[in-house]
């Protein structure tokens, strides 16, 4: 990538970075993650009525629940809102390509979403005064949960580049990014093992590979597993591929 590329996409970055903090969409939906994420650990979890300080349970369990609505929340602006008032035309005839704008627009949904994660800091701070939790499923929750964020992003970003309507695309991004984590729960995956014959259990292991859920549990038990990380890389690369193709489906 030339350093023309790189100033492209970092410009299409600011534009998009800096519409975020100019919409109050933004900031409620911050003050939404913050009071759901200490609504789960301190309320329905009830991290401190118990003596384990762990937060893979309490805390980052809840992550993924969150992430199917609030993700798409936070995504569904990036094509849609370009789309329904035109500008993609004009965003279009700068002198970016359409995958520095891709890129661009994505990396700023996602630094928006690390800010909001990294508000989060607190707990981990608290459980930290409390105890002594073991600082290696802390580290592994935090990159789990962002990668999970981060595929949930690039769901909705190529949901949106195929429609003009944000309600629509977080609508059916809700819809995908539930369905996609929905069949690697544990109860799900259980209750169908329970349920199929044995000669088709197989079918189990091979479903649930393709669910955010399963390799986001995974990674918060404090081991990096490469398959997992390789994984949601894959969800987003895949994803913003779809965007592109997309973009292109619309101007044809």
């Amino acid at each position: 990538m030339s350093n023309r590329d790189i100033q492209n996409t970092l410009a299409v970055f600011k534009r998009e970075f800096l519409a975020y903090f100019n919409s109050p969409v933004f900031y409620v939906i911050v003050i939404i993650f913050l009071l759901a994420t200490n609504g789960f650990t301190f309320g329905l979890a009830g991290l401190l009525d118990y003596d384990d300080v762990s937060l893979s349970g309490r805390f980052f369990a809840y992550h993924p629940w969150i992430y199917t609505v609030l993700a798409p929340a936070v995504g569904m602006r990036l094509w849609s809102e370009e789309h329904r008032l035109g500008t993609i035309e004009l965003l279009m005839t700068m002198p970016v390509s359409q995958w520095q704008a891709i890129v661009g627009k994505f990396l700023a949904a996602s630094v928006v979403w690390l800010i909001a994660l990294s508000l989060t800091f607190p707990i981990v701070w608290t459980v930290s005064y409390l105890g002594n939790p073991d600082s290696g499923p802390i580290i592994s929750g935090y990159v789990a949960s962002y990668f999970y964020a981060m595929a949930c992003l690039a769901v909705t970003s190529a949901i949106s580049a195929f429609t003009r309507s944000q309600v629509i695309c977080l609508v059916i991004s809700v819809f995908v990014c539930f369905v996609i984590g929905l069949i690697g729960h544990p109860f799900v995956t259980h209750t169908l093992v329970n349920t199929l014959p044995a000669k088709m259990e197989w079918m189990v292991g091979f479903i649930s590979y393709f669910s955010f859920m399963d390799h986001f549990y995974e990674l918060t038990k404090g081991i990096f597993v490469m398959r997992d990380v390789l994984y949601f890389i894959s969800v987003i690369i895949v994803s913003l591929l779809v965007t592109d193709l997309g973009l292109r489906s619309k101007r044809a």
